[in-house]
């Protein structure tokens, strides 16, 4: 009956991996809907490179994360650009919100600690994009897609960001970080109000209404200096899921 029982709770746990869905501790995503309108959040990477060994004849990635709540406020809409990344081979690259901000002048990106993940989800088994209240809030790339061109540009609407500030999934004093596939990080940026409170102009796709992530990218969009950005250098893991096997031994 034990047996049973450890061998179906292994089923459940299999299932939810080959789905890529998982409810996080605190359960799914709550959707944002108070979100204060017209204040334009953005992140701005430097030109010169944290992780050195990405760019061994100096440079570095250029980018930008500008984020504004929709009109009625729900939810956030993320306008996305990069550029100038490293050989398209050691893609696809991810970017992700993070749950803490770089220090002033610092150079260790692994403070910027995990990702945004306010409902405890965790980041295995990895996002399913076509349920995206069960995966992290900052796991933007596994909600939208990730980086696979160069230049690459993406504009989407997420209902579970948010820029009201008190709230767990707020990321207006957080900041973001590009990674290579096998999670070290590449570059770091932290989020500011924007001194142009305004989105990048529209050049492609506008899936600000879009139930359902896209990946494709539209043509350039030129990145918009902002003030509050920065970028560090680190190599860091991050947290694996939740071990069931001690719960099994004891069904056993």
């Amino acid at each position: 009956m034990r047996f049973q029982s450890a061998t179906s709770v292994l089923a459940l746990v299999a299932s939810a991996a080959a789905q890529g869905a998982a409810t996080g501790q605190q359960g799914d995503a709550v959707e944002v809907k108070d979100n204060p309108a017209g204040v334009v959040y953005a992140a701005t990477l430097p030109s010169t490179a944290a992780f050195k060994d990405a760019y061994p004849n100096g440079g570095g990635p250029k980018g930008e994360i500008r984020a504004v709540a929709s009109p009625d406020g729900k939810g956030v809409m993320f306008d996305v650009t990069f550029s100038n990344l490293p050989p398209k081979e050691l893609g696809p690259f991810t970017y992700h919100l993070h749950v803490a901000p770089v220090p002033s002048g610092g150079q260790n990106c692994t403070a910027t600690l995990a990702h945004l993940d306010p409902f405890i989800r965790g980041e295995d088994p990895v996002c399913d994009s076509s349920k995206p209240a069960t995966c992290q809030v900052g796991d933007l790339s596994g909600k939208w897609g990730k980086i696979t061109s160069d230049p690459f540009t993406a504009r989407y609407h997420d209902n579970f960001a948010s820029t009201k500030d008190g709230l767990g999934s707020f990321f207006g004093n957080r900041s973001f970080v590009l990674h290579f596939p096998n999670k070290t990080r590449i570059a770091c940026a932290n989020f500011a109000k924007a001194v142009n409170q305004t989105m990048l102009p529209s050049s492609g796709t506008d899936s600000c209404n879009a139930t359902a992530p896209s990946s494709t990218p539209t043509t350039t969009r030129p990145p918009v200096v902002t003030a509050g950005a920065s970028m560090v250098q680190s190599t860091v893991w991050g947290a694996g899921a939740v071990s069931l096997f001690a719960a099994i031994m004891f069904m056993l």
